[in-house]
């Protein structure tokens, strides 16, 4: 049975947040989205490899991209349903796409993934979306269960991403999209891994952006909400009810998809899909933050025992 308060306490927060949007002035907003949110991703014809691509927003990415004209790497542990990805956008859109299926929590998966890149001669753009996540807090769930949450959000997505770098600087062009989280933003209880490890990302996407500061290479963080994928329905997350979540704080895949892609017209690097959600994170670092961090982590004790 859903938790009430939790529900009263998450749709409270997004109401907070969408007078914080409106305080921020809707001028500026719309300005935003003029700049940032006008189409597809401003990149050269190329190649992508996108991780995670086998289901939720890696799919997305891989469906958009591949109707955009760009050649596909997809990678995931799933290879049937990588292989059958692969099979249906090629023939749908006339692009090459590739199935690699790897596990990336594994070294010899990732230094395979890192040798195909390093064998690439068009990379445009390469998106670290592969993660996961798990219910209860530090001490309760498996050390190495958490260590390769790690391998998998942080070491795969360094590695791939230092694989890509001298191949798109000395081009002059391409993008790398790490996929983090809002959870990066708010610690609450059960999420201590999770949300280290998205923070971890952000930070290495404002960093590494900042080093490659006119070189035509971009980096973006991806910072989604809640969103509706396979998420919450695999590993540690069987069972999870979603009606225990506001539906109006959801988002789709393709949604997220489009607005981070869209996004890279800009120069904006961490990306936070979704009004209310922008709103959130801003009020989080305001005096109106309290019910929102509330918020977190009362949602966040629901999952740790489903």
């Amino acid at each position: 049975m859903a938790d009430s308060k939790s529900k009263r306490l998450l749709t409270g927060a997004a109401a907070v947040a969408g007078g914080a949007l409106s305080a921020a002035g809707v001028i500026g907003w719309r300005r935003w989205r003029s700049r940032d949110h006008a189409g597809a991703a401003a990149l050269p014809p190329g190649q992508a490899l996108i991780t995670g691509a086998s289901a939720g927003i890696g799919e997305a990415f891989a469906r958009q991209l591949a109707a955009a004209g760009y050649d596909l790497t997809l990678v995931a542990r799933r290879a049937d349903r990588l292989e059958a990805l692969a099979a249906e956008l090629s023939a749908a859109h006339a692009i090459r796409a590739e199935a690699l299926a790897a596990d990336l929590s594994g070294e010899e998966d990732v230094a395979r993934v890192v040798r195909h890149i390093e064998g690439l001669d068009d990379l445009t753009l390469l998106i670290n979306n592969a993660g996961f996540g798990t219910r209860g807090t530090f001490a309760e769930v498996e050390l190495e269960r958490s260590l390769d949450m790690i391998r998998v959000h942080l070491i795969a997505s360094v590695a791939l991403a230092r694989a890509a770098l001298p191949g798109m600087i000395a081009r002059g062009a391409g993008a790398i999209i790490n996929v983090s989280s809002v959870a990066a933003f708010f610690a609450s209880v059960g999420g201590a891994n999770y949300g280290a490890t998205k923070a971890y990302l952000n930070v290495f996407s404002e960093t590494l952006a900042a080093e490659l500061r006119g070189t035509g290479v971009k980096v973006q963080a991806l910072c989604p909400g809640f969103t509706a994928t396979e998420f919450h329905e695999v590993g540690d997350y069987q069972g999870f009810d979603r009606a225990e979540i506001p539906g109006a704080v959801w988002m789709s895949a393709d949604e997220v998809a489009a607005e981070s892609l869209a996004a890279l017209r800009g120069d904006r690097v961490i990306v936070v899909p979704g009004a209310k959600y922008r709103a959130m994170v801003a009020a989080s670092r305001s005096p109106l933050g309290g019910p929102i961090r509330r918020a977190a982590r009362a949602v966040r004790r629901r999952w740790r025992k489903g």
